[in-house]
């Protein structure tokens, strides 16, 4: 991996790499190097694929998946947790394509593409104070998407609703259900893995930033909503935790992928829906949530999303 333009640290890198399943670097780098005639990554990107996002992130997490899948007899979940616009729904793409030619099927989900349809989305979202029309904890059929994923576990069908950002002039909708078989799945979502944190509005270390009067009484309401996700987090095998290592770069990356979208499909969040979405992102949740998710890997990234750090958390 020397020859790669990789700048993270490689010690503590390699203890994951160790413990996915492999007997060292160079065991694991070797193995992947020898598959290269099939990792085509620039074609799902329209950007050019650093290296150590390549051998940093997405082989690592290709790994795991590739080792739950041959040294276990039952169907296991790994959740990707990250941030709006940091690019996973991509790497999902890529994820799915080069798990088909190593002969095992990847599904990748997200927690999104189980919101509620538009008719109880508008009941759940109402009043909200960003006055946004999905996103935040509350807005997702919990039990549907508990159910769809256990089901799967148990008998390895995949029915699952997906969700098209760009319909209903860019407020979303259902689009169509998917039926597959696959041998492992990948869930993510950009709050996976955040647990009810005790909330008392005085407390002004969880208060990263000055908070309206309904903002701060509409947090509690999305703690509450919160607990109903414990039993999909329950579900889950491995978190893979994609964490910037600031949180407002979240901003930019957002504001990106929502150009794209209005490229591509017609429709996006723009001025005011952006603006407001994007404080909804920044405030509905304790920025300290985030401190504490309970991941198998930290993958810290900075403003490039170049990867600075990978962490074994277990």
């Amino acid at each position: 991996m020397r020859d790669l333009n990789i700048n993270f640290p490689l010690e503590k890198f390699e203890k994951l790499i160790i413990d996915i399943g492999w007997e060292s670097l160079d065991e694991w780098f070797n193995f992947w190097n020898n598959q290269k005639n099939i990792l085509s990554i620039d074609q799902y990107w329209n950007y050019k694929v650093n290296d150590d996002w390549i051998w940093g992130l997405a082989l690592p997490l290709l790994s795991q998946a590739y080792k739950f899948k041959n040294n276990f007899s039952d169907r296991k979940i790994i959740g990707l947790s990250a941030l709006p616009g940091t690019g996973k729904t991509t790497l999902g793409k890529w994820l799915e394509a080069i798990s088909l030619k190593l002969n095992f099927k990847i599904a990748v989900i997200s927690i999104d593409d189980f919101y509620l349809p538009s008719d109880e989305m508008k009941l759940a979202i109402n009043n909200n104070p960003w006055n946004v029309s999905r996103g935040f904890p509350g807005s997702h059929s919990v039990k549907l998407m508990h159910e769809k994923l256990l089901n799967w576990k148990i008998n390895g069908e995949l029915n699952a609703p997906v969700f098209d950002k760009s319909l209903r002039n860019g407020l979303g909708d259902r689009s169509h259900w998917r039926s597959e078989k696959p041998d492992l799945l990948i869930l993510e979502g950009w709050f996976l893995g955040i647990e009810p944190f005790p909330l008392d509005s005085n407390n002004q270390s969880i208060n990263s930033v000055d908070l309206s009067p309904h903002e701060s009484s509409y947090r509690f309401k999305i703690q509450n909503n919160l607990k109903e996700y414990l039993d999909v987090w329950s579900l889950i095998d491995n978190i893979w935790h994609l964490k910037p290592l600031n949180f407002e770069y979240m901003n930019l990356w957002k504001t990106n992928q929502e150009k794209e979208m209005l490229l591509q499909k017609g429709n996006a969040l723009r001025n005011d829906k952006l603006s407001n979405f994007l404080r909804m992102l920044n405030v509905s949740i304790p920025h300290k949530s985030f401190e504490n998710i309970n991941s198998y890997a930290l993958l810290l990234i900075d403003q490039e999303r170049n990867l600075v750090e990978t962490i074994l958390n277990n």
